[in-house]
């Protein structure tokens, strides 16, 4: 009998454990940061590279946004190779991370990698750079710049400057990477605008790849081949300008002075370069993208409907006001 009495109270033991157990599961359920804690958002990013100031200013934007906005962020650099691009998307579908954002290299030659990711039900967001594509269903938003205005800002600038020129104004333009929506943009831009008045010449236009080492090398070929015949340099963006001025002074000419010298992006270095006498103005492409990406991406996840186009309000800078806007600069 006793026996029997001390397995009826291990039963009684067991149960009132069982019964414990299950009112802490179930509370423990309700509080925060358990069982009810929201999964972290993964967001891939394919960049471009870091050819430029602007583009590593772009990546720092993008990791530091995400870390603030709490998402994890599969990062993976290009190195300017849309091949490059292509597999690190089709990683990002084969880990099924909630988000797929990119910065194009070109614009062309998208369609079958974005079916395949709209196929896996993963959204993409286009950031500073567009594709070319029919079917804008493969992507759900297109974040940056204007490039076409920013080209017609160049030019507006150049056009009110030399107004009162009589004779030719003889341009050489620094083409960005070749298929690449800012170096399309921002050609078309800017010849849109000189158009109208035949006095203003584009002599020699050739790729300088977005980067100082390439500008500074394409200047030379057109210095060689024009002598002092050049009137205005019209560079895709601020590195491809400052490898140029580096041409332009071992020619022993006088940058901003000899020769007039426009560009895009309005980074710092081009703010030390106007300080310094050597670009005459510079326009704004902000890079500082980061933010409102992960608020985008956090709006898709939550199932908002989004603009098809977010763009980036900026500004243009001529070398008179660089010293006062210096400080000012975040890139």
């Amino acid at each position: 009998m006793p026996q029997d009495r001390t397995a009826l109270n291990s039963i009684a033991l067991n149960r009132r454990d069982l019964v414990a157990a299950a009112a802490a599961l179930a509370l423990g359920s309700v509080l925060p940061g358990q069982a009810f804690a929201q999964k972290k958002i993964v967001l891939g990013f394919s960049q471009v590279g870091a050819e430029s100031e602007w583009r590593t200013a772009n990546t720092e934007s993008i990791k530091a946004a995400a870390k603030d906005a709490g998402i994890e962020l599969k990062f993976s650099d290009a190195q300017q190779k849309q091949e490059n691009q292509i597999k690190a998307i089709r990683a990002f579908i084969a880990q099924k991370v909630d988000v797929i954002a990119f910065s194009p290299v070109v614009e062309s030659g998208w369609d079958n990698v974005l079916r395949e990711a709209k196929a896996a039900k993963i959204p993409v967001v286009l950031t500073d750079r567009a594709v070319n594509s029919k079917d804008t269903s493969l992507y759900v938003t297109f974040m940056g710049s204007d490039f076409v205005e920013e080209g017609r800002k160049a030019g507006r600038w150049l056009v009110d400057k030399m107004k009162d020129q009589k004779g030719e104004v003889r341009i050489v333009e620094l083409q960005g990477t070749v298929g690449s929506a800012p170096a399309i943009d921002r050609k078309k831009g800017f010849e849109e605008i000189i158009k109208a008045d035949p006095k203003f010449k584009i002599v020699r236009s050739q790729t300088g790849d977005f980067t100082r080492a390439k500008g500074k090398e394409v200047m030379e070929a057109f210095l060689k081949a024009e002598g002092k015949g050049i009137n205005v340099l019209y560079a895709h963006n601020d590195d491809m300008a400052i490898g140029a001025i580096q041409a332009i002074e071992e020619a022993g000419l006088k940058p901003a002075k000899d020769i007039t010298i426009i560009s895009i992006d309005a980074v710092k270095g081009a703010f030390e370069a106007m300080i310094a006498g050597k670009l005459n103005v510079s326009v704004e492409c902000s890079p500082l993208l980061g933010p409102q990406l992960m608020t985008a991406v956090k709006d898709i996840v939550a199932g908002k409907t989004i603009p098809k186009r977010i763009e980036t309000v900026e500004s243009i800078f001529p070398m008179e006001t660089a010293a006062a806007e210096f400080p000012k600069r975040k890139y």
